[in-house]
């Protein structure tokens, strides 16, 4: 790829950028987002067409009719939300559209299933073609997506962060199809905001920033450190919480033996006015269904929750609002945000009458809210009019705490609030919980990446199977201490 452009209404989201990738290689493609890597793999994939530039498939200039033309062309992608359908069956989610048939009406179930084991076979795969797919794991299903993508006989695979979801293990079992498909001479696109793992899986790295190409360097020399700078080209926030654990004794928030089904069972814990308290845990523990049910997002079985020491009942996510929470969820595309609005109406949906009058909206309020919180939290729009699933992934991710803000919630709880944000972002999120730290507000966090836990906690919850079976300060915490906890079952 050389030279390409591309402009969208108020945003050039490439400026003559330019990518190279080998047979039997892994290029990693790093950058903030709204770095212009989506932009770019989307060209490359028939979903989008430049506006300038070149693009040539072993030496030869590329047009592309769409996805389907690059498809056949042996160029697929596997976009980090997963598209397979819930009720087919994995043989049918692979082939949709070029299934085998036995007459011309009749679709031939059998022959179906061979091919996808074939390809199974090839990724060394243990997995029935028939069985549905709403039963498989994340990991599974990414798996089920590299067939899908292997059975257009594909030269290039596009990956966009596939790990996001991941546990170690199946990362580590997801690096071995990714080793064996270089092997066999695929060329592998590799987005992740996880730049430890391009130290395991790839061979090279381009960075870019803004939409440019900034530089390409071989994976085995070049830091961590080296990359970041490469992508920012700017400071990063550093602080750590600036709070000590135990100068503010004032109890906020304390639930009492909670219980809902097997992921929630006999927590109790407290949390102080001024704390970031985390909660670390495996996948499966049961720390986002512990506060899906304090949010009342999920119905409480049993046990008591208190505010300010007074204990009150909370039914509906509703009610807790009114008693001053709120909830960053880890899924902010399905839950967190409206992506078909604008800015304006994502940061007062949670307050909707406080900004109308005899029943009509007073747009110049919503306004005001809206470029309040552009303005305290940088999020980088030309407009509070612009469609929220137009933003970045980090600046989504500010829209989602900007509405919080507007109201004017004094406990939130962030589920996994870096996930899927890169670099530059993450270093303003943990700088915005800081300052909302000072400002006397409490915050619990979720998250399933340690560092994070140990940078941004005051205290540490670690949750194994339902139950909390540990509580470190930040003083005695460190990774071995949260992983045995973590694994300790009853």
């Amino acid at each position: 790829m050389e030279n390409v452009s591309k402009r969208y209404p108020g945003v050039l989201a490439l400026d003559k950028a330019r990518f190279d990738l080998h047979s039997g290689e892994v290029h990693a493609l790093v950058g903030e987002n709204g770095a212009g890597k989506s932009t770019l793999v989307k060209i490359l994939s028939g979903i989008a067409k430049a506006d300038s530039g070149e693009v040539l498939l072993d030496g030869q200039p590329l047009v592309l009719d769409g996805p389907r033309s690059a498809q056949d062309l042996g160029i697929s992608i596997i976009h980090q939300e997963l598209n397979l359908m819930p009720d087919l069956t994995i043989a049918q989610n692979i082939f949709i559209g070029r299934e085998p048939r036995k007459f011309k009406f009749i679709l031939n179930d059998g022959g179906l299933a061979a091919e996808a084991s074939k390809i199974f076979k090839q990724l060394h795969l243990d997995l029935d073609p028939n069985r549905k797919v709403q039963g498989l794991s994340v990991a599974q299903q990414q798996m089920v997506e590299i067939a899908k993508a292997l059975s257009f006989n594909s030269k290039v695979l596009i990956m966009d962060e596939p790990t996001a979801a991941l546990t170690n293990n199946e990362i580590s079992e997801l690096f071995t199809v990714i080793k064996g498909l270089r092997a066999k001479g695929v060329g592998i696109v590799y987005i992740s905001h996880r730049l430890e793992e391009l130290k395991q899986i790839s061979d090279r790295i381009t960075v870019m920033r803004d939409g440019k190409y900034v530089d390409t360097v071989d994976t085995k020399e070049a830091t961590v450190e080296k990359i970041i700078s490469m992508m920012v080209g700017r400071t990063l926030f550093q602080e750590s919480p600036h709070i000590s654990s135990g100068t503010n004794q004032e109890v906020v928030l304390e639930v009492k033996n909670l219980n809902n089904g097997r992921f929630v069972r006999d927590v109790s814990f407290k949390l102080y006015k001024g704390e970031i308290l985390g909660f670390a845990g495996l996948v499966g523990a049961g720390r986002t269904e512990v506060l899906r049910t304090i949010f009342g997002a999920d119905r409480l079985a049993s046990g008591e929750i208190y505010i300010d020491n007074k204990r009150v009942k909370i039914h509906t996510p509703q009610d807790a609002v009114r008693h001053g929470m709120g909830y960053l969820s880890e899924d902010r595309k399905q839950l967190a945000l409206a992506l078909g609005l604008d800015i304006e109406a994502n940061t007062v949906i949670g307050v909707y009458k406080k900004f109308a009058k005899f029943g009509l909206t007073i747009s110049k309020k919503i306004q005001e809210a809206a470029n309040q919180q552009v303005k305290n939290l940088s999020i980088r729009t030309p407009t509070t009019k612009q469609r929220v699933g137009n933003l970045s992934g980090g600046n989504q991710q500010k829209v989602a705490i900007g509405k919080w803000l507007t109201t004017d919630s004094r406990i939130i709880i962030f589920d996994e609030p870096t996930r899927g944000i890169d670099v530059g972002a993450k270093s303003e999120i943990y700088k915005l919980m800081n300052d909302l730290i000072d400002q006397g507000k409490s915050i619990i966090m979720i998250s399933s990446e340690l560092p994070e836990i140990l940078r941004m906690s005051h205290r540490i919850l670690v949750m194994c199977e339902g139950r909390i079976t540990g509580e470190l300060s930040i003083k005695e915490a460190n990774q071995e201490s949260i992983m045995a906890f973590a694994t300790m079952r009853n």
